[in-house]
């Protein structure tokens, strides 16, 4: 269920291009693992990035389910892969956790996004925006 002032920023699955290279890979037999991780993650593997939180919908045939308040994330890690068209990130979380994002499109963007909301949700709440008990945001 999403909030209503919660916005959508990216909602689907890994980069196809991440696919394809492994597919190639699989011509020989030691692609093969990588090409069955590609496939499985093609899939089965879905991301929602909202302005809020992240959902990963993984796993095989997609049964588990994970959810992270961005309010939760300490750092973020990335790193490029697929010549820099996508790549992994990692989100470290506040009680040391780690969640692993694979395969991820337009990473770079994604990384910035996420810091951006992670900034203004630790930003101190301004007292003139404070109409009883409710909140404007």
């Amino acid at each position: 269920m999403i909030n209503m002032n919660e916005e959508i920023y990216f909602e689907g699955g890994p980069a196809r291009s991440d696919l394809i290279i492994n597919l190639f890979a699989g011509i020989t037999i030691l692609g093969l693992p990588f090409t069955f991780a590609s496939v499985v993650r093609a899939l089965w593997l879905k991301y929602k990035i909202t302005n809020k939180r992240i959902t990963i919908n993984g796993g095989w045939f997609g049964k588990n389910k994970t959810q992270v308040s961005l309010s939760n994330i300490d750092e973020i890690r990335s790193i490029p892969r697929g010549l820099g068209s996508y790549g992994d990130m990692v989100l470290i979380l506040n009680d040391g956790a780690k969640v692993e994002m694979k395969s991820l499109p337009s990473f770079r963007d994604t990384q910035n996004f996420i810091e951006e909301n992670i900034k203004k949700r630790k930003q101190p709440l301004n007292v003139k925006e404070v109409e009883g008990f409710a909140t404007k945001s």
